[in-house]
């Protein structure tokens, strides 16, 4: 089946992709871009699920397809769980990587180790119109921030979220095990599940 990707991220259709074949539907992801070139996808819900909600309703809309999307962030305790659902565009538009960790790394100056808990947090969402389907999953993955950034691969704020059970923040961790421990990953796996039982 071919089902359109929320995202203009590659890194992310690698992944969901992975979890999906895992979970029996191999289907043939596209990213919104290669369907409907310019769509713009509107992200003004309170929530992670409703983000993912909304996209997921956009990209079918637009494309015709039936549509995976998914919205996530990080929550950070010492910013009272910010920057949330405005992750991604914390240091404003364009979104980019490297300001938004540089604007992190400010607002925790001075903040100790003990202090600097976090959790990656996502929604994964699919919209089916045509068969009158939606389904949205959530995971979750805690961590902690460290003062400066480790590892390159991964991306958003992986480089500075320390996973402490493995010692290793996860720019650090090869996509195999990033894919068993994430956030990203525990939503598209539970998402996976339920809309494999729907299939099968």
């Amino acid at each position: 089946m071919r089902v359109v990707v929320a995202s203009r991220n590659r890194h992310k259709l690698v992944e969901i992709g992975v979890l999906l074949v895992d979970a029996g539907l191999p289907w043939n992801l596209v990213s919104i871009d290669e369907v409907t070139p310019g769509c713009s996808l509107v992200e003004d819900e309170p929530s992670f699920e409703g983000n993912a909600r909304s996209k997921a309703r956009q990209a079918a809309a637009a494309s015709g397809l039936p549509a995976l999307a998914d919205d996530s962030g990080i929550e950070v305790d010492a910013l009272g769980g910010a920057p949330g659902v405005y992750s991604a565009r914390w240091s404003g538009e364009p979104c980019d990587d490297a300001r938004n960790n540089q604007k992190m790394l400010r607002e925790l100056a001075g903040v100790p180790m003990e202090k600097r808990t976090a959790r990656y947090r996502c929604a994964a969402a699919f919209a089916d119109p045509a068969r009158g389907l939606e389904i949205v999953r959530t995971g979750a993955c805690e961590g902690r921030l460290l003062e400066s950034a480790r590892g390159t691969g991964g991306f958003g704020y992986d480089p500075l979220f320390l996973v402490e059970s493995l010692g290793r923040t996860m720019a650090e961790i090869a996509l195999e095990e990033k894919n068993r421990l994430s956030h990203r990953a525990a939503a598209f796996r539970q998402l996976a599940q339920a809309l494999a039982e729907l299939v099968h």
